[in-house]
């Protein structure tokens, strides 16, 4: 039986200074169900229930958004979690909600915008300092040095301890460096999804904490090493993707989310699980 501990996962120091578990808790699934993300959760008292079971399981390092819900997920965090203790809560800002569903999500990055997103989730999360603020993704409409002096002026004035990028290139992470250390990157990256190994390579050679979106995209695996592999770990096909995020850097911060306490008991059991060099050369062989 897999130990639910993320403790066993590893620490990274964001910023050099904010050590966390390096498996962590992604908060966007504790708004409205399905793809909407709009909302309050289906179940209100199951979501809770799993955001208190959070840091009796070692996970000290929450991520979130103004968007989802939106709001929705950082006041919920807020109600339940505060004062925070050791969990450290990362939000993100500069995506804006029309309605729930693909079609309703829009990119601000103009600086009046961004100050004002970053003065809500401070209220939100009822805290005076945001541990960590990523921009959410780049405004194609405003010019990303406007946006990235913003941020570093919001740095400036103490509401936000770290600043990080979500959804960019290195390009924009070089260019962003100009204004302000860039202490972690958030993009798609999982053992099917590779489309962002440069930006993985950059952060491991910066020293940037990197934490994949969607790390868990498992509908790929149409051959048997990851089954075979699951069933020698007597794991999940999931714990066995998380296990191997772990093992592949060491400024990998996989955020997992989920609304329900036993799915976040079967996530957290990952950190459990290490993975021989062998068997990480036949998963990676997959990636």
């Amino acid at each position: 039986m897999l130990k639910p501990d993320a403790t066993l996962s590893g620490t990274f120091a964001i910023g050099g200074d904010m050590v966390v578990h390096r498996l962590g808790f992604g908060a966007m699934r504790i708004t409205g169900g399905g793809s909407g993300i709009w909302g309050p959760p289906e179940d209100l008292e199951e979501a809770r229930r799993t955001l208190r079971r959070i840091p009796e399981l070692g996970i000290d390092f929450i991520d979130t958004a103004d968007s989802y819900g939106p709001f929705v997920s950082e006041e919920l965090i807020a109600e339940t979690l505060h004062p925070y203790g050791k969990v450290k809560v990362a939000t993100k800002g500069g995506l804006v909600r029309s309605g729930p569903g693909p079609s309703g999500w829009g990119r601000v990055g103009n600086a009046q915008y961004l100050h004002q997103a970053a003065m809500l989730s401070l209220r939100h999360l009822k805290v005076e300092r945001i541990d960590l603020w990523l921009y959410h993704r780049i405004d194609p409409k405003t010019p990303r040095e406007e946006s990235f002096e913003a941020i570093a002026a919001i740095r400036e004035r103490g509401f936000i301890r770290h600043a990080g990028l979500s959804n960019v290139s290195v390009d924009d992470i070089k260019a962003a460096q100009k204004y302000f250390p860039v202490t972690t990157v958030q993009n798609q990256y999982s053992l099917f999804n590779d489309t962002s190994e440069d930006v993985l390579q950059y952060c491991e050679a910066e020293g940037i904490g990197f934490v994949p979106w969607g790390p868990l995209d498992v509908s790929k695996a149409s051959n048997s090493v990851l089954d075979q592999l699951a069933a020698k770990y007597g794991a999940t096909r999931n714990q066995l993707v998380l296990a191997w995020l772990l093992k592949r850097s060491p400024v990998m911060l996989p955020i997992p989310g989920t609304s329900k306490v036993a799915h976040l008991e079967e996530n957290t059991a990952a950190a459990s699980i290490t993975l021989s060099d062998e068997d990480f050369t036949a998963l990676s062989s997959l990636h």
